[in-house]
């Protein structure tokens, strides 16, 4: 995930105030960490005794469909079999065990389309054919339902928490955003993500009969809305007008990255209004209400999961870093604003360990560790959320 580009763009959103919840917090706000570098693709007997120290609660893991790490290389006789032999599990049935021998719930976010299933378009393009989406999302869940054997004769843990793509109002993660339609245009990413939410969402529920969970949305906090621009994104709010035009439907939660727009704002600064006046567009935790307020107006009591969030320090970056002790107080207020939400079941903590390129775009430095192991300030911070 790159996360750089998002906090280079100019916060652009509908000015609001932070706005208190009336009621009491959520029952229980789950807590945990997403960094597939270093769970899902590192070495698990180091990490996943780190994750303990932390009291980690959930694990995002991205169950990449499509790609060079992707589970289904070519195209499946039966998509929906969780068999058959296109599919190679490997890597997520060892990533689940681990999390269950730590006491971890991990979370799925079914993300990338095999050139396959699009002509070769990319992995940001979506699916011809949503059923081959479906079979697959149905696979996945068969596969971790709690109840299905794996590779050693043991069941495999079962996933009860699964999301449905990542950022498609970001063209990193979905493209196009606008379609050229007589000499205007038409916002294309609300569309296709639709079909990818309602193909995720039946494929993961009917397999599952109501034990599973799965939230669409996981929008970016900005875009600019302008389909002339160099890099045209949809804003939170706009985005999520246009999935429900396109007829998404039938997911539990609602996700979103309420990232913040400087190293000058913390978990509480609404955004910024911008220079000429019109309303801001972005959606950060300070004014995550805004989005709360929308997703009720159009999907009703809908929960909210925030599946990405956090600061980076400075150092390394110097642009968008706050220093460690900073991002420490950041992420215990962060995590309070979450809490005292009566709507916000999740909050995911990006990164455990910084990236190690801190040039422009290239890498994130947000983790819990320094990009060499040495605990931040947050690390304990961390801890001390679960105590």
């Amino acid at each position: 995930m790159r996360r750089s580009a998002a906090l280079v763009a100019a916060s652009l959103v509908l000015v609001a105030t932070v706005a208190v919840p009336s009621a009491s917090g959520s029952r229980f706000l789950q807590r945990g960490i997403f960094d597939d570098a270093q769970i899902h693709y590192g070495n698990p007997d180091t990490v996943f005794p780190v994750l303990r120290t932390l009291r980690t609660q959930l694990i995002r893991i991205n169950l990449v469909w499509g790609g060079v790490n992707g589970v289904a290389k070519r195209r499946p006789t039966n998509g929906a079999n969780p068999t058959d032999p296109a599919y190679d599990w490997s890597a997520s049935d060892r990533t689940v065990n681990y999390a269950a021998q730590y006491g971890i719930r991990v979370v799925f976010s079914i993300v990338g389309t095999p050139p396959w299933a699009n002509a070769a378009a990319g992995v940001n393009v979506v699916p011809r054919n949503l059923l081959d989406l479906q079979r697959f999302a149905a696979a996945a869940a068969k596969r971790y339902n709690g109840r299905f054997p794996g590779a050693d004769g043991r069941l495999l843990p079962a996933v009860r928490s699964w999301l449905a793509w990542n950022e498609p109002n970001n063209p990193a993660f979905l493209r196009p955003q606008y379609r050229r339609v007589a000499g205007g245009y038409v916002a294309q990413s609300p569309i296709d993500y639709a079909r990818i939410c309602n193909a995720i969402v039946k494929g993961v529920t009917v397999t599952t009969v109501g034990a599973s969970k799965v939230a669409c949305g996981l929008t970016a906090p900005r875009g600019n809305n302008n389909p002339s621009s160099g890099r045209p994104a949809l804003a939170p709010i706009a985005f999520l007008r246009g999935m429900k035009k396109a007829g998404a439907t039938g997911f539990d939660a609602y996700a979103h990255h309420p990232y913040y727009g400087g190293p000058s704002e913390t978990p509480s600064t609404p955004p910024p209004i911008p220079t000429r006046g019109q309303a801001p567009t972005a959606v950060t935790l300070g004014n995550i209400d805004t989005l709360i307020r929308e997703v009720t107006k159009l999907y009703g009591n809908k929960r909210i999961w925030i599946t990405e969030y956090g600061y980076q320090t400075n150092p390394p970056d110097r642009i968008f870093g706050v220093t460690p002790a900073r991002q420490a107080q950041y992420l215990t207020q962060a995590f309070a604003i979450a809490a005292r939400h009566p709507r916000i079941d999740m909050m995911l903590w990006f990164l455990l360990r910084d990236e190690t390129r801190v040039r422009l775009e290239e890498g994130w430095q947000s983790g819990l560790l320094t990009a060499s192991g040495t605990r931040k300030p947050s690390f304990a911070a961390f801890q001390r959320l679960s105590g």
